[in-house]
C-alpha cells in the first residue's frame, strides 16, 4: 500500500503542477477550464489504455515463463523509476518554464485555448502511464495484494490532489525543490527493492546463478512476511535472506540513481545560471 501511495502520490503532484500553472498563466481567459478539463480526461483515457494492454500481456504470459516476465517486468519498471528521478532533476524547471509559456501564449491570444488540452493531456497521459507500469510492477514482485494497492493509490491520488489544490489557492506554501526531493528519495529505494526482486525471479528461474550465498539470515528477527517485515520490504526492498548478487543490485541500483541525479542535476543548475 505504502509503495503506491508514494508512486501515485509523486506523479499526481507532477501532473497536478503543471495544471497548476497553466490555470494560472492563462487567469481570466474564457472557456480555460473547460478547455484544461478536456486534456485531463483525454490524459487518463490514454492511461486507462496502457493499463489494459499492460493487463493482457501479464495474462498471456500467466504460466508460461512467468519468473522471467515478472523479472523484466521490474526491471523496467527499475530504468524508467530511475530515469524518471534524473530527468526530472534535469528538465524539471524547463518543463516549468515552458509549461509557463504556453499558457502565456494563449492568455495572449498567440496561441488558441486547445493548446492548454494538449500541454494538460500529455501531462496527464504521461503521468498516468507511469503510474500503471510502476503498479504493474509492485504486483508482480508480490509486494502488495491488489487491495491494498487500491488503497494506497487511492490515497496516494487524493493526497496529492489535495495538496496540489492547498498548493494552488497558495493555502500551502511548500517549496516544490523540497517536495520532489523527498519523494526521489523514497523512489530511489523502491527501485532499488526492485531490481533486489527482479534478481530473485532471475534466480528462481535458473537464469541468474551467480553469487548465490546468503549474506544474512534475520528471519527469526524480523520475518519478511510479518507485517513489519512487509512494511519495510515495500518501502525499502528489505528480504530477510537476500543472496550476494540481490544485495549488489540493491546497492548497484541505488548508488547508479543517485549519482546521475546528482551529475545531470547539477548540470541543469549550471546551465540555468548561464
Amino acid at each position: 500500500m505504502l509503495a503506491a501511495l508514494v508512486i501515485v502520490f509523486r506523479e499526481v503532484i507532477e501532473a497536478g503542477l503543471v495544471i497548476g500553472i497553466v490555470l494560472a498563466t492563462a487567469r481570466g481567459v474564457y472557456g480555460r477550464g473547460a478547455w484544461v478539463g478536456v486534456g485531463v480526461l483525454a490524459g487518463v483515457a490514454g492511461a486507462c489504455l496502457v493499463a489494459a494492454f499492460a493487463g493482457a500481456i501479464g495474462e498471456a504470459f500467466a504460466g508460461s515463463g512467468q519468473e522471467l516476465f515478472n523479472a523484466t517486468v521490474l526491471l523496467v519498471a527499475v530504468l524508467m523509476l530511475g530515469w524518471h528521478n534524473v530527468w526530472m532533476a534535469r528538465h524539471g524547471r524547463a518543463i516549468a518554464a515552458e509549461v509557463k509559456a504556453v499558457g502565456d501564449a494563449v492568455a495572449s491570444g498567440a496561441r488558441p485555448l486547445a493548446a492548454l488540452s494538449v500541454v494538460v493531456g500529455v501531462a496527464v497521459l504521461r503521468e498516468g502511464a507511469e503510474v500503471v507500469l510502476f503498479l504493474y510492477g509492485i504486483a508482480v514482485s508480490g509486494s502488495d495484494t491488489l487491495a491494498s494497492m487500491a488503497t494506497g493509490g487511492t490515497l496516494g491520488l487524493l493526497l496529492g490532489g489535495a495538496l496540489t489544490a492547498l498548493m494552488y489557492f497558495g493555502l500551502l506554501s511548500i517549496p516544490a525543490r523540497y517536495l520532489f526531493s523527498l519523494t526521489s528519495w523514497l523512489i530511489a529505494v523502491l527501485a532499488a527493492g526492485m531490481a533486489a526482486q527482479a534478481v530473485a525471479f532471475l534466480q528462481v528461474a535458473g537464469v541468474a546463478t551467480a553469487l548465490p550465498s546468503t549474506v544474512w539470515d534475520t528471519s527469526d528477527l524480523l520475518s519478511e512476511g510479518s507485517v513489519f517485515g512487509k512494511v519495510l520490504h515495500t518501502l525499502i526492498g528489505y528480504t530477510d535472506r537476500p543472496t550476494v548478487l540481490q544485495l549488489a543490485a540493491y546497492v548497484m541500483t541505488l548508488a547508479s540513481i543517485f549519482i546521475l541525479m546528482r551529475l545531470f542535476g547539477t548540470t541543469a543548475r549550471k546551465q540555468a545560471l548561464a
